[in-house]
């Protein structure tokens, strides 16, 4: 197969192979893990350029409902610009604790930005796009249900332009949006329409961010910790025994909450992870726009950037015949983050782990997730 920039392919191996990284762990002039985490983190929020105006996070509580022992409220919080993030909380109903350990759980891209939340958690009567999702990808299962269920309280908010925080067909060019306008709101027909929409607006909408001076991958980052803020404010939450997991864009998502904020003890990177350099032949034509940050590649590996979560506990769980990646990217970069925690002193506290199979978070990987915070966690 001939590579994706033709003619130039070389070009962008030369640029890749001259990437010192030296901002990862593995560079020889970082001894102190917490001088290191200083430093890098520090130029990953100066690359991902979204630091928004204070804005009161105004919780909010619009509806609890219990099924099955489990307890499903419907929260929402402010955002700088744009809707208000909802999210479901799931937890178990009459636990005996005080207090039980949170886990924000992170959904996934899939070209699917009608439902965010959704996703993960039961909701009932399912539109057809969103049940087929859920078997095809999860094995039929609303895991974040499945985790509080194990005695976590678990908070599943919609990632910026997802779900609630999605933009509004009424609000762009209505030339653009006329295909979804013409269907009846919420049918088959008019979510199949939206996604093909924000599928297609994706190019713009990182150009716009680009040109604005600031980034996707931050304005989801920064959104996401929000969640945190969120989740810490619960009286049935132990602040101090908090994880985050996810599939996908919400392996992406997972990566930088758990690189970012030491709240999060533990993480679980699912179906997101490679070195740069085995997803330039091809596979970049496979990933969306949230995942770029311009220059941050030269300084700091996508391996590199998981691994600020040491020395705390991650897992990366990776499909082997997954078309997102190659398997040596996958095999590469799960070496290069042992390789960080061993340098740390605390090569058992990562965990890199291959299924058979293609992109998917399936029963064995959910059980292999649930244990991993189990062990951190409980």
């Amino acid at each position: 197969m001939n590579p994706l920039l033709g003619d130039y392919h070389d070009l962008a191996l030369w640029v890749e192979s001259q990437c010192k990284r030296s901002l990862s762990f593995l560079d020889d002039r970082w001894k102190d893990v917490a001088e290191w985490k200083a430093a890098a983190r520090a130029k990953v929020m100066e690359l991902l350029a979204y630091e928004p105006p204070a804005c009161n996070l105004d919780p909010r509580v619009h509806r609890v409902d219990e099924k099955g022992g489990i307890v499903t409220e419907l929260v929402s919080w402010a955002q700088p610009f744009g809707p208000r993030t909802e999210a479901f909380v799931v937890h178990p109903a009459g636990r005996r604790t005080a207090t039980l350990p949170g886990v924000v759980a992170l959904h996934d891209h899939s070209a699917f930005k009608y439902f965010g939340k959704e996703k993960l958690v039961v909701c009932g009567d399912e539109p057809r796009a969103l049940a087929e999702l859920k078997r095809e990808t999860y094995a039929g299962k609303s895991w974040a249900n499945e985790l509080a269920a194990r005695g976590y309280v678990v908070v599943v908010p919609d990632s910026f332009l997802w779900g609630s925080r999605k933009m509004s067909p009424e609000s762009v060019p209505q030339g653009d949006a006329l295909r979804v306008l013409r269907e009846a709101p919420g049918s088959d027909a008019y979510i199949d329409a939206y996604n093909e929409l924000a599928a297609d607006y994706e190019t713009i909408i990182a150009k716009t961010l680009f040109l604005s001076g600031a980034t996707w991958t931050g304005i989801m980052a920064w959104e996401d910790r929000r969640a945190v803020d969120y989740l810490v404010t619960r009286a049935d939450v132990d602040a101090s025994r908090l994880g985050c997991g996810g599939l996908s864009g919400g392996g992406l998502r997972t990566i930088y909450l758990a690189a970012l904020d030491d709240r999060i003890r533990c993480a679980v990177c699912s179906g997101f992870m490679s070195t740069a350099r085995e997803m330039l032949s091809e596979k970049v034509r496979r990933h969306t726009w949230m995942f770029q940050v311009p220059h941050l590649s030269a300084l700091l590996d996508l391996p590199d950037v998981a691994s600020l979560h040491g020395p705390l506990p991650l897992m990366v769980q990776c499909d082997r015949d997954d078309p997102l990646w190659t398997l040596e990217g996958q095999e590469r970069a799960c070496s290069r983050i042992a390789a960080c925690y061993d340098k740390m002193g605390a090569r058992e506290s990562f965990s890199g782990q291959f299924y058979p199979g293609p992109h998917k978070f399936d029963l064995p990987m959910q059980k292999d997730a649930f244990d991993w915070f189990d062990a951190a966690l409980r």
